[in-house]
């Protein structure tokens, strides 16, 4: 369901507010700091001249927009069971998804390869001791990677009361054209190509007219889980990210911040920094919370995530350099899987990895110890 923004959109440009843009083929060395100083300062980067083979992308998105129009019984039969399913989370895997399952396969491997060397580039940046330590959770063969697809499709309507019944109004199902819809496909294994599988959920959510300029939440303010999202859109606006409003003079607060409409580029990558990279890091990188409106437009928005997560086994803790007398460890060790299911039982705007620091431990201490 999209409802009214509490913190409506206003044009800045992002650029001006600190959003920056890397350049892939420069020198190795002054890329690694450059994504470095991304990572520490915004979390959030744009990268350009990235490797990935632009006939990759184009297949993707021709058939994430040809997965979205089809009939919705043939959507579901692409679902997975749990944690999502295409308008239903009961939906069992039971689907074949034939020649979306190449395509998939061919650009998350092409994007995968890129957050790998973007993290390697990282760890040369940080000083890691290994550098491989960021992308070698992503590299396993038991990587519980993923890639989202997000569909948005636009809104004729001139009339402002028919509007307003439309942005109003819920569905589950998706024969209206005022849906939004979530594609997820797993990307684990690739190595060993176990990952052709193409699987499918979705969000139903009702759009808002391309007459009326209302800002209204489509995907609402969140932070990424994993360790790193790749994510591409095919040259429509939606993405904001949220800057401290001592980074940025001007814009609209969002708390104790400013939001940042981040303009599409169908050539680029946007490069987010996840809750696990946070943690990996030891607080030295910060997840950026962000959202997609779901604002009026004449043209459909497909947007593209990957995320790179580790194998559910993986134990995640602070690398031992990153933990000084000045930097202290501020997160417990834990897995990925408990993560995710600390994740799937909180609202999607709760920080999640508050509940892991270890300060926060010594306060349930404190606390059990007044009872």
């Amino acid at each position: 369901m999209v409802v009214p923004s509490p913190t409506p959109a206003r044009s800045v440009a992002a650029g001006a507010l600190g959003i920056p843009s890397i350049d892939l083929s420069q020198r190795r060395d002054r890329v690694a700091k450059l994504i470095a100083r991304a990572c520490e300062e915004v979390g959030f980067f744009k990268v350009i001249n990235h490797g990935v083979p632009t006939d990759a992308i184009a297949r993707m998105e021709a058939a994430g927009f040809d997965f979205f129009s089809l009939p919705a019984h043939e959507k579901q039969k692409a679902g997975p069971p749990n944690p999502l399913g295409y308008g239903s989370r009961n939906i069992g895997f039971n689907g074949d998804t034939g020649e979306l399952d190449c395509v998939v396969n061919e650009y998350v491997e092409a994007v995968r390869q890129l957050a790998c060397e973007i993290l390697e580039m990282l760890g040369e940046g940080l000083r890691l001791r290994d550098c491989g330590a960021l992308s070698r959770p992503i590299r396993d063969c038991d990587s519980d990677s993923l890639v989202r697809i997000n569909h948005y499709p636009p809104c004729y309507c001139t009339n402002k009361k028919v509007e307003d019944e439309l942005c109003t109004t819920t569905t589950t199902t998706t024969t209206t054209t005022n849906t939004v819809a979530t594609a997820t496909a797993t990307a684990t294994a690739i190595a060993a190509a176990a990952a052709a599988a193409a699987k499918s959920s979705s969000t139903m959510v009702m759009n808002n007219s391309s007459k009326h300029k209302i800002s209204r939440v489509g995907f609402g303010e969140h932070s990424d889980p994993q360790i790193i999202s790749i994510l591409r859109s095919n040259g429509v606006d939606g993405l904001q990210v949220l800057q401290p409003a001592a980074a940025a003079a001007g814009g609209e607060a969002g708390g104790g911040g400013v939001w940042v409409p981040v303009p599409a580029d169908p050539a680029a990558f946007f490069i987010n920094v996840g809750d696990l990279l946070q943690a990996m890091t030891n607080g030295r990188l910060t997840s950026i919370r962000h959202r997609a409106m779901a604002n009026s437009s004449y043209k459909s928005r497909l947007s593209i995530i990957f995320f790179g997560a580790p194998p559910l086994h993986s134990l995640i803790s602070p690398l031992p350099e990153m933990i000084t007398a000045d930097s202290p460890r501020r997160y417990r060790p834990f897995t990925w899987a408990e993560y995710k299911k600390t994740m799937y039982s909180l609202r999607l705007s709760q920080d999640r990895l508050d509940l892991f620091r270890t300060d926060r431990n010594d306060e349930l201490t404190d606390l059990a110890d007044l009872d």
